[in-house]
């Protein structure tokens, strides 16, 4: 069965093709009772706009776009980005706008669907996330027009918009904590070593560790995998001088972090502090339970949607959107440290 055409429409409902198309695209040159029965016709027939005739006509999509370049294995196990999908789609469908998600391998491939869309109109703005150093995709989106929204980072990314929690301050929180305990060999099993959000947080831990005269302190970066997790972990508890705190860049890398331990008979957090930069449920079920900072992932993506939403109506809407830190929750895996 083909799909319905405009004229289709105009022929069902008696009247001719421009007025249905000035009722499809909500423009004026129709009556109200007109439009009615032209929309009432055009969804008896399942009627749906071909997204090239769309790109002409210069129509709304109604439609959100987020393309993320990680690997699927590792975002389908990953509690952060649940709850920040969840969030912007609640914020979205509140508006009856639609989230178009896909996942690609790397960011090339990510700004090749950005240049698709862009020529179909198939969205009407972008998120962006894991923003890198001298990120190719800021002037591609300029170059594209349109408007996007970039979460987690603060501004200054060429004209597009920010929705970002402090990163230096949280992770300064923890080492802070963990110092306080009498921790001085922190170790920090990092993400991916060209996301901003990681050098952030690794300068963050650096520079605290100056101030407070900690001494083996260092960085290890991973693909934010539990494996990757998981083989770090053991590394570093397999040495002659261990760290007597760990610190992850998320959560599900904390939970393989302290199935490690358990495996290697490292007492937790007798031997060694666990502590996770993101928090889920995950970190609540584990025994022992896991520190970790908190903040409420749902209402950040909500928020950003909401900024993407504000910029959809007024491209003068604030650039620069600063959320709550993230605060630190402590919990059982963590403990004063007593040197051996």
């Amino acid at each position: 069965m083909s799909r319905p055409t405009i004229a289709d429409i105009a022929r069902r409902a008696g009247v001719s093709k421009g007025a249905v198309s000035f009722a499809l695209n909500g423009r004026p040159g129709v009556s109200e009772d007109t439009r009615a029965r032209i929309l009432a016709v055009a969804e008896e027939m399942n009627w749906r706009p071909h997204s090239v005739a769309r790109a002409l006509g210069g129509a709304r999509a109604d439609s959100v776009g987020l393309v993320i370049a990680r690997p699927a294995r590792t975002l389908g196990v990953e509690p952060f980005f649940a709850k920040l999908l969840s969030g912007l789609q609640a914020g979205l469908s509140a508006h009856s706008i639609t989230l178009q998600l896909m996942i690609v391998e790397d960011v090339q491939e990510e700004i090749r669907v950005y240049r698709r869309w862009a020529s179909e109109q198939r969205v009407d703005g972008l998120i962006l996330v894991d923003l890198r150093t001298r990120d190719p995709r800021i002037d591609v989106v300029d170059e594209l027009l349109l408007p996007a929204v970039v979460v987690g980072g603060p501004g200054r990314h060429g004209n597009l918009c920010s929705v970002w929690a402090d990163d230096r301050e949280a992770m300064t929180s923890i080492v802070e904590y963990l110092a306080a305990l009498g921790h001085k060999r922190i170790a920090h099993v990092a993400g991916t070593p060209e996301f901003r959000h990681t050098q952030r947080r690794t300068r963050a831990l650096r520079d605290a560790a100056n101030r407070l005269g900690l001494a083996g302190v260092e960085s290890l970066h991973t693909d934010f995998s539990d494996t990757e997790g998981a083989a770090t972990t053991r590394n570093l508890l397999s040495r002659r001088e261990r760290p007597s705190a760990i610190v992850y860049d998320s959560d599900l890398m904390a939970v393989a972090g302290l199935g490690v331990a358990m495996e290697m008979g490292v007492s937790v957090p007798g031997e060694v502090s666990i502590a996770s930069f993101d928090d889920s449920v995950l970190t609540e079920l584990t025994h022992p339970a896991i520190t970790a900072l908190s903040r409420d992932t749902y209402a950040f993506g909500e928020r950003a949607a909401l900024a993407l939403l504000d910029l959809l109506a007024d491209p003068n809407a604030p650039r620069d959107v600063k959320t709550e830190t993230p605060r630190l929750t402590v919990r059982e895996s963590t403990a004063p440290w007593l040197e051996r």
